[in-house]
């Protein structure tokens, strides 16, 4: 399962979302005995984060889903707003971010990272 960005992923929601604030949707699903290499990765990703604008709106554990179908559910679930895509693309290209990608992907399974924009804020294709 994918935890990883690749380059064309980043180049298409470079591409895709607008300039300005965007919200990405973290959905976590750890490696067996993998928590504590994530939990390793973001307490250092940070001051990163910080550093690039960026903020954790919401961080917190997923409990038994109320609906979703057999494997839906997330161990964990993190809200991070980013000030723009371009902020988001140098944070993740900074040598002290690329430092540490080893523990985040060591630590999970499975993610999801979803790009969110306030409802009317969408580009038209």
């Amino acid at each position: 399962m994918a935890v990883d960005p690749t380059g064309d992923d980043l180049a298409r929601v470079l591409e895709e979302v607008p300039d300005g604030p965007f919200v990405m949707l973290n959905l976590l699903r750890f490696a067996p005995d993998g928590r504590a290499s994530y939990e390793e990765y973001s307490r250092r990703a940070r001051p990163l984060l910080r550093r690039y604008g960026g903020e954790v709106l919401y961080a917190g554990d997923g409990t038994t889903p109320l609906v979703a179908e057999e494997g839906q559910d997330w161990d964990a679930v993190l809200l991070v707003r980013y000030p723009g895509p371009e902020a988001f693309s140098r944070m993740v290209a900074d040598p002290d971010y690329q430092e540490i990608t080893g523990l985040r992907s060591r630590g999970l399974a499975e993610a999801v990272l979803q790009p969110t924009l306030p409802w009317g804020a969408r580009r038209e294709s």
